[in-house]
């Protein structure tokens, strides 16, 4: 494979970090500290998307900083997966940062220039992790990832915010620490490398049972992931703005999490090493349990952004459940879900912000009839609704398409009632909430009929969102051909 030396890379990352001095000396000018926000975030998805052409050549960019050990650099490598996971996070950083404002502003939210800050740093290292060419480059981004949000999780800066700041800080950084970190150390020591390689770095130094130990190793430790036991944190989270709460469920932290597994998985111990052993299996039904038990729990949620976490929890498990079917279009499922998932979540929580700026009300039993006082937002979370349920015509039907033929080409019948069964799960804890925004009496309703929606600046981005979402499922490139390119290199050929 061709590989091209670059700086963008780099450049990619460091925008966002070099616009944090500027946001910081704009504290008093609220217009002007945005515009920075708005100018750094178009260079970063300008970068990369400038990258696009090349990678969907076959090509690779690579660029390495300097060598910590022989084996172990701190090194940038934009691949396809790479590039599909930078431009869901590079656009919806733009989006996300508009609808920060209509929230933030609409709710008279203080600390709004920290906010921006830390939610620049925290896209800088999404963009990291997901341009890192080795193990160690990914975990670093990944710790950089858990200390810039954690500000964001605490902002309300009282006492619930606090105690989920202090979770959140134990389950993210106690997994990857205690798990993670000594994980990625044996690999070095059995292999002495910690580069990601199509056909992992493991030959026969490492036995079934140590391999398996491994393995689960990283998948719990990547707790970002959510994957149970380790998932208490996402939910409590809620406590935090609703950008934050999209910033985690759609943008960067959960995202991270899985696009680490999904890494180790394909770059670590690679596609035959894990079938030779059927290692696939063991994670598959780890995140199965973990897509229905969540599932089940989301439906008992009365809270609208505890629901969404729930699903969340759920919904990452998919992209790893496809992956470690270890079929290609099961891993072309998982793949193209960390994009599909993103845009149709994070619709979801705009519209839950919304509704919060423009009645006060996060409870789904507090929300009958508010569809006719918010027919746009609740438009959009039908749309968001479909494409987490998986249905036309929205972005999810197409990777859960995939997902379904990943089960039916490894034939795996199990893993294809597993999501056969969560789809209906989606639909049982969503439709119900749309259903009752717009289909009920007058004398059920709790709002007064008439339109009422909350300001332009967290409408317009839902709408985008929205749109996308349903434009995905016409139309899904270059995230469809950049999965398959990222499985046929993953699969050698």
């Amino acid at each position: 494979m061709e590989t091209i030396i670059s700086i963008k890379p780099l450049l990619a990352v460091l925008v966002s970090l070099c616009v944090i001095p500027l946001l910081l000396s704009s504290s008093e000018k609220p217009n002007v500290r945005e515009s920075w926000i708005f100018i750094a975030g178009t260079i970063k998805f300008l970068i990369v998307i400038s990258m696009l052409p090349q990678i969907l050549q076959g090509k690779q960019i690579v660029l390495t900083l300097f060598e910590i050990a022989p084996g172990a650099d701190i090194a940038f490598r934009v691949d396809a997966l790479g590039m599909l996971f930078a431009l869901v996070a590079s656009s919806l950083y733009i989006i996300t940062s508009i609808y920060s404002i209509g929230y933030m502003r609409g709710l008279n939210e203080h600390g709004q220039t920290r906010f921006v800050s830390f939610f620049a740093l925290a896209i800088s290292a999404t963009i990291g992790a997901a341009f890192s060419a080795n193990l160690l480059t990914l975990y670093l981004f990944y710790e950089m990832l858990s200390l810039a949000t954690y500000p964001l999780v605490t902002h309300h800066q009282d006492a619930k915010s606090k105690i989920s700041g202090r979770k959140y800080l134990i389950f993210i950084l106690g997994t990857s620490i205690g798990l993670v970190l000594p994980a990625m150390i044996y690999c070095y020591h059995v292999t002495g490398t910690l580069e990601f390689a199509a056909g992992g770095i493991f030959t026969d130094q490492i036995s079934k049972p140590s391999a398996t130990v491994l393995l689960l190793m990283f998948v719990f430790g990547f707790a970002k992931a959510g994957i149970m036991p380790f998932h208490s944190w996402l939910p409590a989270a809620m406590v935090a703005p609703t950008p934050v709460s999209a910033l985690l469920h759609a943008v960067a932290v959960v995202k991270v999490g899985a696009f680490s597994i999904v890494r180790v998985i394909t770059g670590i111990f690679g596609i035959d090493f894990l079938l030779s052993f059927n290692l696939g299996a063991v994670v598959a039904a780890v995140a199965s349990i973990t897509i229905l038990v969540s599932s089940c729990i989301a439906l008992t949620q009365d809270e609208f952004k505890r629901r969404l976490a729930y699903s969340t929890i759920g919904q990452l498990s998919y992209i790893i459940l496809g992956v470690t079917l270890l079929s290609p279009k099961g891993m072309t499922g998982g793949m193209l879900h960390i994009a599909m998932h993103a845009f149709g979540k994070i619709t979801l929580f705009f519209c839950a912000g919304a509704i919060f700026v423009a009645t006060g009300k996060k409870y789904i039993s507090q929300l009958v009839g508010v569809g006719k006082r918010m027919p746009i937002t609740m438009t959009a979370f039908f749309i968001g609704s479909l494409s987490i349920i998986g249905l036309p015509p929205t972005g999810g039907f197409i990777s859960k398409w995939y997902l379904v033929l990943g089960t039916l080409e490894g034939d795996q019948m199990i893993m294809l009632f597993v999501l056969l069964s969560s789809s209906l799960l989606n639909a049982a804890y969503f439709m119900p909430v749309f259903y009752k925004a717009f289909f009920c009496t007058k004398e059920e309703s709790m709002f007064e009929d008439k339109m009422d929606e909350a300001p332009m600046m967290c409408v317009v981005p839902l709408v985008i969102t929205a749109l996308i979402s349903f434009v995905l499922f016409f139309a899904p490139q270059p995230f469809l051909n950049l999965a398959q390119l990222a499985v046929k290199g993953f699969l050698g050929g």
